[in-house]
Parts: C-alpha cells; structure tokens; sequence
C-alpha cells in the first residue's frame, strides 16, 4: 500500500525564520506601527498571513489595517526575495530523507502550507526539489491550518487512506490539522514550536533530526519495529 508523506514548509523543510521576522518587520513599519517581538510573530507562522497578521495588529485594528500589512508582508518578502544576500536553506539531513523516502515505490511526497504557492515554488525551484512531490497543498486555494483541508485535498489527489498518510510539521496548527483530517503526525524540533506544545497538541511522535524522523517514519507509517 502506497504511504503518503506530507511536509509542512517553513520551519521544517526550510529555515525562513529571519525572513519572515524581516519581512513582518517592515510591513509594521509601512503603518508606522512598532513591530510585534520576533516571539510573538514565530508563533503565527503556519497560519495563512491574513489570519497570522490579524493576530499580530494592535487590538482594535480594523480589517482594512489588516488588508494593508498582508500585502506589505507581501511586498517585503518578495522583495527581500529578490536580494543577493536572501536565505532560506534547508534544514540539516533534510534534502537526504527527502530523497530517500521519494526513491522508495511505496511513497508519495506532498506538501501542506500556510505558504503562498510562489513561495513554495521559490523554494522548491532553487533547492531543485520539485520533482520530489506529488501534491502542493498552499494557503492560495484553502483554509487556514488547522482546518483539513490541505490534507484532504493531498489524500484525495494521491487516493491515499488516512492510515497510510502522515503530516509532517514544526508547529501546532499541524498536529491539530492532521488529527482534524484523521491521520497521524509528527512533530520536528527544529523549527517554531517546543517540543511540549507539539505533544499537547497531540503529535504521535516528536523528532529532534532527521534520522530520528525518519525512524518515526519506520514505526508510524511504514509499520516497521525500530531498535
């Protein structure tokens, strides 16, 4: 039976911390507002960035203040983009498990983010990794995570069953978007979100590196005891 294997993108395939924080940062300046602490705007992250920005606008912010900072997040990011000296790199070990899991013939490789599909396609275009996945699941055409959706949409565009699909995440609206989609989850370490967090929010198994995620992988989806 054919596994699918579904990642999250910023804090888990790639670190865009400090774009993202440098990116919110000058959108807030653009309303002369004094920008959220970089805490506060990790914590957002996963969510799609109009309902991120509407948790990060001072109280009493109408929705058209909200409007104006989405697309000055837009701008900002995009032109950070353009910059020489712009970096989002992938994790450590990521691009190996990653090719390791789309060689097998019993996987398929998906990806589920609050992420716009330019970004995700950005990333996916320079780290030539493209062909890894099957189905993209953005913030373009779904609801915010943690709503199913995403997952939904990758099960139903790859005829996985929700046994054999695992959500892959750093964050929270993860673990809650899969178990709302009724499929297992693993949280990483390595991105926004603590450990703890990621286990309260339900996570079957919490990872601090790849060759851990990928023994995860071995006993959660793929039903193989691991020492």
């Amino acid at each position: 039976m054919t596994k699918l294997v579904i990642f999250d993108c910023d804090g888990t395939l790639v670190d865009s911390q400090h774009a993202i924080v440098a990116a919110m940062t000058d959108a807030f300046a653009s309303e002369g507002l004094s920008p959220p602490p970089r805490e506060r705007i990790v914590n957002v992250v996963g969510l799609s960035l109009a309902i991120a920005v509407a948790r990060l606008v001072p109280e009493g912010s109408d929705l058209d203040r909200v409007d104006r900072l989405t697309e000055s997040y837009k701008a900002a990011f995009a032109e950070r983009r353009r910059q020489p000296g712009h970096s989002e790199p992938l994790y450590d070990g990521v691009r190996s498990t990653l090719q390791r899991l789309a060689a097998r013939d019993d996987v398929q490789l998906a990806i589920a983010t609050g992420k716009s599909r330019r970004g995700v396609n950005a990333v996916l275009e320079r780290e030539r990794l493209t062909e890894l996945f099957v189905s993209i699941q953005t913030a373009d055409t779904h609801p915010s995570k943690p709503h199913p959706s995403m997952i939904l949409a990758a099960m139903d565009e790859t005829a996985a069953a929700p046994a054999d699909t695992v959500m892959i995440g750093d964050t929270v609206y993860d673990i809650e978007m899969a178990h709302a989609a009724g499929t297992p989850s693993i949280g990483v370490t390595w991105g926004y979100h603590p450990e703890a967090a990621l286990r309260d929010a339900g996570a079957h198994d919490v990872t601090a590196d790849c060759p851990a995620l990928e023994r995860a992988l071995d006993r959660i989806i793929f039903r193989r005891p691991t020492a």
